[in-house]
C-alpha cells in the first residue's frame, strides 16, 4: 500500500471514532486494513499537519495510556481534550473497558454518506 493511501485510511479511520470514545493504535490500524502497523499509525499522527479535523486525542495504547510523557505539553492537551468528552483520565489511563470504540461490522462497511460528503 503506498504511503499516502496508508496515510489517509489511518486518517479517516480515527476520524470514525465517536465523540466520547477512544480506540488504540493497533485497533486503528486493523481497521485501516494495515495489520501488526501500530507504530505506523503513531507515525502519520506525527505527521499529521496543524490544523486537520482528525481528532488524535482518542487514539491512546491498548492498555489505554496516553503515549506521551506523563506532565509534558504534549500529555496535558490530550488529557484536556479527552475530559472536554466526558473520557476521565486518571493517573495518565482511561477505561478502555468503558470507552473503547467498538464498531460495529455494518457501521465500518456502510458509512453514512453524509459523513463522507462533510470530509
Amino acid at each position: 500500500m503506498e504511503r499516502q493511501a496508508r496515510l489517509t485510511r489511518i486518517y479517516e479511520t480515527i476520524r470514525d471514532i465517536p465523540r466520547g470514545s477512544v480506540a488504540s493504535y493497533g485497533q486503528i490500524a486493523e481497521i485501516a486494513g494495515i495489520p501488526r502497523g501500530a507504530r505506523q499509525v503513531g507515525w502519520a499522527l506525527k505527521q499529521l499537519p496543524a490544523g486537520q479535523d482528525v481528532p488524535w486525542h482518542r487514539v491512546i495504547t491498548a492498555s489505554g495510556r496516553i503515549a506521551f510523557e506523563a506532565g509534558s505539553a504534549r500529555f496535558e492537551k490530550q488529557k484536556k481534550l479527552l475530559k472536554g468528552e466526558n473520557i476521565p483520565v486518571i493517573a495518565g489511563r482511561v477505561d478502555m473497558g468503558k470507552y473503547r470504540w467498538q464498531p460495529q461490522l455494518d457501521e465500518l462497511l456502510w458509512k453514512p454518506t453524509s459523513a463522507w460528503d462533510e470530509r
